[in-house]
C-alpha cells in the first residue's frame, strides 16, 4: 500500500503543475519528444511498479503498457495527428477501456480517493493531456518564423478542398452550432 501512498502525493504535484503550466502554457505547450519520451518512461514504470508492489490485475497493467505504446506510436508524427489514423483510433478506444477497468477494478477494491486519483492522474491522463495541451505549441509564435502548415492548427484550417471544412474545424463548427445556434439578423 506504500508505493500508491506515495503515488497519491506525486499525483497532486503533478495536478498543481499541470493546472498552474496550462494555463500559462508555458513547459506543456512546448512539449519536446525528449521530454514526452520521459513521461511515456515514468507512466510505463508506475505502471510496472503497480503491478509489482501493489498486486494490480494483470489484464489491466499489460492494457495500459499497450496503450502507452499506442500513444508512443502517435509521437512518430506529433503534432500531425490524423483523425483517421488506425494509431489514433486505437488510441481513443483504448483510453475508453482503460478508464473502464479502472473503474471495474476501484468499484471492487477500496482504495482512498487520492490514491483512485493519483492512479487515474498517472496512468491514464497525463500522456493524452500532455498530447492535447501541445497541440497549441505553433499559437505563439511569430508567423514570420514558420512555414504556412507548420503547426497543427494551420494544417487543420488549410487542409482539405477549397472552402471545404475537414476534421477539426468541422467537428468545432457542428458543435458550436449545437451548443450555441446562430441568431438571424431581423432587418
Amino acid at each position: 500500500m506504500w508505493f500508491i501512498y506515495v503515488l497519491s502525493w506525486l499525483s497532486l504535484v503533478i495536478q498543481i503543475s499541470f493546472v498552474t503550466l496550462a494555463i500559462g502554457e508555458l513547459f506543456l505547450g512546448s512539449l519536446s519528444n525528449t521530454e514526452s519520451c520521459l513521461l511515456f518512461q515514468f507512466s510505463t514504470g508506475v505502471l510496472a511498479g503497480l503491478y509489482l508492489f501493489e498486486g494490480f490485475p494483470t489484464l489491466m497493467i499489460g492494457v495500459g503498457l499497450f496503450t502507452n505504446l499506442v500513444y508512443f506510436g502517435l509521437l512518430q508524427t506529433f503534432p500531425y495527428i490524423m483523425l483517421s489514423s488506425p494509431n489514433f483510433i486505437l488510441s481513443c478506444i483504448l483510453v475508453v477501456i482503460n478508464h473502464y477497468m479502472a473503474f471495474q477494478y476501484f468499484a471492487e477494491e477500496y482504495y482512498a480517493f487520492s490514491e483512485v486519483l493519483a492512479y487515474f492522474t498517472i496512468c491514464l491522463w497525463v500522456i493524452p493531456f500532455s498530447f492535447f495541451v501541445s497541440l497549441s505549441a505553433g499559437e505563439n509564435v511569430l508567423p514570420s518564423t514558420m512555414q504556412q502548415g507548420d503547426d497543427v492548427v494551420s494544417n487543420y484550417f488549410t487542409k482539405g478542398k477549397r472552402g471545404k471544412r475537414s476534421g477539426i474545424l468541422l467537428i468545432f463548427s457542428f458543435l458550436k452550432e449545437a451548443v450555441l445556434p446562430s441568431r438571424q439578423k431581423m432587418y
